[in-house]
């Protein structure tokens, strides 16, 4: 879940501007201009939900309204103003940002499939948002149950119909900002395959202009899947980032604690 976590925040700066003389290759992943948004507490409220028992909702609700100016979507959050209750038939990138922890802790595909789909439900109950959420976590389980590329990408086009075979040479003179799960999704997935480790898959991601703090977050959690971690100083990073001073100066440590949590 770590490289789901710095994914989104290491994306978080440039998610509707960049710099004019980017460089993608040569970018610092984290500054004090990074921060964790509404990928990085969704993320730690399905791991919440999992691991508690509880409902996927009552999990989204209650990080949704202690942690409200995160950058949550328009519909989601007149949702949390309205008690969630009814899905609105979304299909943004929503679905699939926040399903890391369901790949990496179910034991089977199916269990994955069937609580991918139970936690995208209760938003974004939309066919192509239940379809972003169970591919993303589907990939995260195959790529920790040590399948190799070709046999992830092979299943998520047989399975979800996602055309994941474009380069991101072709790609990134025509890429744009789009949050639907049919774009974000894969792209996240093509960001991964064309990687080899944790850190080039980000840097895929900087190379392409879209919603880089969600689509970062998808595949920074398949790559950390797939290459057993990040390469990153995950705790001290997560820590900097997710243990908030308020007011008073005291720490609000309840995403760092979940997020850490064995």
């Amino acid at each position: 879940m770590f490289g789901a976590i710095l994914g989104d925040i290491a994306g978080s700066r440039f998610e509707f501007s960049r710099p004019e003389k980017f460089n993608y290759k040569k970018e610092p992943f984290f500054t004090d201009n990074c921060f964790f948004t509404d990928d990085t507490v969704m993320t730690v409220a399905t791991k919440y939900a999992v691991l508690n028992g509880t409902s996927y909702r009552g999990a989204y609700l209650q990080f949704g309204r202690k942690y409200p100016l995160v950058g949550y979507g328009t519909m989601f959050k007149r949702w949390l103003e309205e008690g969630g209750c009814a899905a609105y038939r979304s299909y943004g990138n929503g679905s699939a940002m926040r399903v890391s922890f369901i790949g990496e802790y179910f034991p089977t595909l199916e269990r994955v499939r069937e609580n991918a789909q139970k936690s995208a439900l209760c938003t974004h109950s939309h066919p192509e948002g239940i379809k972003g959420a169970e591919a993303t976590a589907v990939c995260v389980y195959l790529a920790r149950t040590e399948n190799s590329k070709r046999e992830i990408k092979r299943y998520i086009e047989k399975n979800y119909g996602y055309d994941l075979g474009k380069p991101l040479l072709l790609q990134r003179p025509f890429s744009k900002v789009d949050m639907s799960c049919q774009v974000s999704v894969p792209l996240a997935i093509r960001c991964f395959l064309e990687s080899h480790s944790w850190e080039s898959c980000m840097r895929n991601v900087y190379s392409v202009k879209c919603d880089t703090d969600t689509v970062g977050c998808i595949a920074g959690s398949i790559a950390e899947a797939y290459y057993h971690g990040t390469g990153q100083n995950d705790l001290e990073l997560i820590r900097k980032y997710l243990a908030i001073p308020d007011s008073s100066g005291r720490c609000d440590m309840t995403l760092f604690n979940w997020a850490t949590m064995n």
